[in-house]
């Protein structure tokens, strides 16, 4: 694992000064209500108005920027389930290039719609990773497009690390950063900036109980990879990669893991009383509070919120939860 090249915090400036012009430096909103029933202070940076709605782009629009004029010719392509599948085809479009996404056949509608809506080629497969990299690994060979992986990716993980750079060079004195985990990039990019502008701040990531991979590998010290991983929080079914689990490992105080009940009242407590939509897995920090409320009482705490890509035909589901 040592001689796992990963980014510093140079590269995480160097980032946001390449994609300041397209990216959008989202609002940091707090929550009186939310504060007094958690006994806390919760400042939300919120990535759910990001383009396409999630932090993804960060870390899409970063890579592209970084490529050659000749690797942009033959265009960019991933596997995704959604976020990251949008982000990359906003990109190419932004740049003038073609994006081939390979999607599970069972992701989110409105996630498909919007990756199509980018003018993304999409090819469907079965919901396997190993359906997603062989269909992928063919689109590679037959175009020659550069791969940008999801989120263990150089260039993908300095991008997603600008959040906490904006985060934190307008909120100091925090006294613990959080971010969902699923394939850690945005854990990895967090941890980065965090720890460069100020070592004070702990580091926690929050995932479901029903795809702790990060939590096992962490705890472990040893990559475990997700089994067969069911929760609502669709954007966090994918297993660390070496990049993202090294940086994790060297960087992060805490995992925290929690009920999918949890993450539901986490959800609905947000569109409540802050009047704005996050999907289930920006719900798991907030729902990692509710499940540990003493260890975050009185303390100031910065949560970044992953997305807002909600599947509204889903909503009979959350409303009856």
């Amino acid at each position: 694992m040592s001689n796992i090249i990963t980014p510093t915090f140079q590269n995480i400036i160097n980032s946001y000064d390449k994609i300041n012009k397209y990216s959008h430096n989202t609002p940091i909103l707090t929550s009186k209500n939310i504060n007094n029933i958690l006994n806390t202070n919760i400042l939300f940076k919120c990535e759910n108005f990001q383009k396409v709605g999630a932090f993804k782009f960060r870390g899409a629009i970063n890579s592209i920027l970084s490529l050659s004029k000749k690797e942009l010719q033959k265009g960019v392509a991933t596997h995704s389930s959604g976020n990251h599948a949008a982000a990359l085809a906003l990109s190419a479009k932004i740049v003038n290039t073609k994006a081939y996404i390979v999607m599970p056949k069972n992701a989110p509608e409105i996630k498909k719609q919007a990756v199509k809506s980018y003018g993304a080629i999409i090819t469907y497969c079965e919901p396997t990773l190993e359906a997603r990299e062989t269909t992928l690994n063919k689109i590679v060979k037959k175009t020659g497009a550069t791969f940008i992986h999801p989120y263990n990716n150089f260039n993908v993980i300095s991008g997603q690390g600008t959040v906490a750079y904006e985060f934190i060079n307008k909120i100091p004195d925090i006294d613990i950063i959080m971010a969902p985990v699923g394939g850690g990039g945005l854990l990895s990019g967090t941890s980065i900036a965090t720890k460069a502008l100020n070592k004070k701040i702990k580091i926690f990531g929050a995932e479901p109980k029903n795809a702790d991979d990060a939590y096992q590998s962490f705890t472990q010290k040893k990559l475990i990879p997700s089994d067969n991983p069911i929760t609502i929080a669709d954007g966090l079914l994918t297993s660390l990669g070496n990049m993202t689990f090294k940086i994790i490992c060297e960087n992060v105080d805490k995992i925290l893991t929690v009920h999918e009940e949890s993450i539901i009242k986490a959800m609905k407590l947000v569109w409540e009383r802050m009047k704005i939509i996050i999907e289930p897995s920006s719900a798991v920090p907030l729902a990692a509070i509710i499940e540990n409320e003493e260890m975050f009482r009185n303390k100031k705490i910065g949560i970044i919120l992953s997305g807002g890509n909600v599947d509204l035909s889903n909503l009979h589901y959350f409303v009856k939860s």
